[in-house]
C-alpha cells in the first residue's frame, strides 16, 4: 500500500478533483437565478436599475459557460490553477452586480460567500485563503463604492451606516467562518475516505491469503498420499539395490525429494484446508494464528484463556474470518511494538460474550491522543519521543483505524485505556502498565454453534 507522497492515499493532493461540468452548472443555476432577480426587482418592485449593465454582466457569465462547454470536453477535470481562475471570475461577476445594484443594501451580497465555499470544499488551503482575501476586499470595495438602488418614486435607498456595516461584519465573518468549517469537514471526510480504502485494501488482501492458504493446504492434503507412496516404494527400492551403489544412491535421492516436496506442502499449507471445518477453530487458536507474525519478534507474548461467570469450561468454537485475524492481528503488532518485554492476551467468554484483551507493558497511549485513537491519520505531536520508542515508524494512525473498522464490521466493540497512570515513576508501575485494548463480541456473532453440520468437502478434480 503506497502511502508517500505520489500514493493513493495522499491527502494533501487536490489537483483534479472538480469537474468543469460542475462548476458549468452552477454557473447556469446562478444565470438563471440572477436574471431572475433583475427582472423581477426592474418589473415588478419598480426598482430602477442599469439593465444594460446588469444585463452585459450576466451575459458575460453565458458567454464563459458556453466556450466552456463547446471548448472542453464534459469530463474535464480542473488543475488548481484552473479552477481557481473561474471561482474568481464567478466572484468578480458577483461584485460587479453588487456594484451596479446598491453594494451591502442588496440583500443577494450574501452570495459571496459561495464562491468561497466550494474553494473550501474542494481546493487547497492556500487556495482558499487567496480567494477568501479577495472577497473581503471587493466586499469592502463594494461598501463604498457602488450604485445606490433608486425606487420607483425617485428615492435612492439608503439604511444606517451601523446596519451597513453590520451587514459588512456578518458577511465577513461568515467567510471565515464558512471557510473555515467548509474546510475541516472535508478534511475530515477525504481522510476517512482515504482510511476506508486503506481498509478495504488490508481486508482484500487477507483474504487473498486467506483463500490461496486454503487452496495450497488442500493441495497439500491431496499429494500426501502419493507421496508417502512415492517415500515408501523409494525406501524399498533403496534396501533392495543395496548391492547396486549407483542405483541405491537414485532410490534415496528420490525418497529425499518426496520428503523436500512434504515440508514445502506443509510449510505451504499452515493456512488450513478450505474446508467448513477449518472456517472454524477455537478462540485459543485463533489467537494464536493472529499472534503468530509477531511472536518471534524479540518479545514475550502470552496467552490467558479462561471461562467467566458461568461460562463453558471449553474454550468457544468461532469462525475464522479474515477481518477478525487482521484486526487482532493489527492490534498485536501495536502492542509488541510499544512494549518493552511482553505482552499479555487474555481470552475470557461467558455465555452471551467473548472478550479479548491486549495489554503490553510499554508506556500507553500518550495522554493527548487517547481520546482519537481509532481515527484514521492520527499522528502523536513528540515525534522524538516516539522514534525512541518505535525506531524508524512513523505512526499515522491508519493500523488501529483498520483494526477498530474491521471489528467492529464483526460485530466487535472496542475501548483503548492505559493500564497506569502515566505519572506514576518507573517502580511505582504495576507490570501491566501500557495500553489496554478490550474487544467484546457478542456470543451470537462470533461463537459457532456446537454439532452443527459441516456439510461435505469439494472433491478436487485431477
Amino acid at each position: 500500500m503506497i502511502l508517500g507522497p505520489d500514493g493513493i492515499l495522499n491527502r494533501d493532493t487536490r489537483g483534479d478533483w472538480v469537474r468543469l461540468r460542475t462548476l458549468i452548472l452552477l454557473r447556469w443555476m446562478a444565470v438563471a437565478g440572477q436574471l431572475a432577480a433583475i427582472v423581477v426587482t426592474d418589473w415588478y418592485l419598480g426598482v430602477r436599475l442599469p439593465m444594460g449593465l446588469c444585463f452585459m454582466a450576466v451575459g458575460a457569465s453565458v458567454i464563459a459557460n458556453v466556450i466552456a462547454t463547446f471548448v472542453f470536453p464534459q469530463n474535464r477535470r480542473l488543475t488548481e490553477f484552473q479552477a481557481l481562475m473561474i471561482l474568481l471570475f464567478d466572484l468578480t461577476q458577483l461584485s460587479f452586480l453588487l456594484f451596479l445594484t446598491g453594494g451591502l443594501t442588496n440583500p443577494f451580497a450574501l452570495l459571496i460567500l459561495a464562491p468561497v465555499t466550494i474553494s473550501a470544499l474542494a481546493l487547497e488551503l492556500r487556495t482558499t485563503v487567496i480567494l477568501g482575501a479577495i472577497a473581503i476586499g471587493l466586499l469592502t470595495f463594494t461598501a463604498y463604492f457602488h450604485l445606490p438602488l433608486i425606487l420607483a418614486d425617485g428615492s435612492s435607498l439608503s439604511v444606517p451606516r451601523m446596519f451597513e456595516f453590520g451587514f459588512w461584519l456578518a458577511i465577513v465573518i461568515g467567510i471565515l467562518f464558512l471557510g473555515l468549517y467548509s474546510r475541516r469537514v472535508a478534511i475530515e471526510i477525504r481522510s476517512m475516505s482515504d482510511a476506508l480504502l486503506a481498509t478495504q485494501m488490508a481486508l482484500d488482501r487477507e483474504q487473498k491469503l486467506t483463500d490461496l492458504g486454503g487452496v495450497v493446504a488442500a493441495a497439500a492434503h491431496e499429494l500426501g498420499t502419493p507421496l508417502a507412496t512415492i517415500k515408501l516404494v523409494s525406501s524399498e527400492l533403496a534396501e533392495e539395490l543395496s548391492e547396486q551403489p549407483a542405483l541405491r544412491d537414485d532410490a534415496e535421492l528420490i525418497r529425499e525429494q518426496a520428503d523436500r516436496c512434504r515440508d514445502i506442502l506443509r510449510s505451504m499449507g499452515r493456512a488450513g484446508k478450505d474446508d467448513l471445518q477449518m472456517r472454524q477453530a477455537p478462540l485459543g487458536e485463533v489467537l494464536r494464528e493472529a499472534a503468530e507474525p509477531h511472536v518471534g519478534r524479540g518479545k514475550q507474548v502470552e496467552f490467558d484463556l479462561y471461562p467467566s461467570r458461568g461460562g463453558d469450561e471449553r474454550q468457544p468454537v468461532i469462525l475464522r474470518r479474515p477481518e477478525v485475524i487482521h484486526g487482532l492481528r493489527n492490534l498485536i503488532q501495536n502492542a509488541v511494538d510499544f512494549a518493552r518485554s511482553t505482552v499479555w492476551i487474555d481470552g475470557e467468554w461467558t455465555g452471551d460474550r467473548i472478550a479479548i484483551r491486549i495489554v503490553d507493558d510499554g508506556e500507553g497511549y500518550a495522554p493527548a491522543i487517547i481520546g482519537r485513537i481509532g481515527d484514521p491519520f492520527v499522528r502523536q505531536r513528540r515525534a522524538e519521543e516516539s522514534q525512541s520508542r518505535r525506531p524508524g515508524y512513523e505512526g499515522m494512525g491508519l493500523g488501529l483505524f483498520i483494526a477498530k473498522t474491521l471489528l467492529e464490521r464483526s460485530g466487535a466493540e472496542l475501548s483503548f485505556a492505559n493500564a497506569a497512570d502515566p505519572f506514576l515513576r518507573s517502580h511505582e508501575r504495576p507490570e501491566r502498565c501500557g495500553a489496554i485494548v478490550e474487544v467484546i463480541w457478542p456470543v451470537d456473532r462470533l461463537v459457532v454453534v456446537r454439532n452443527a453440520p459441516l456439510g461435505e468437502n469439494v472433491l478436487i478434480q485431477t
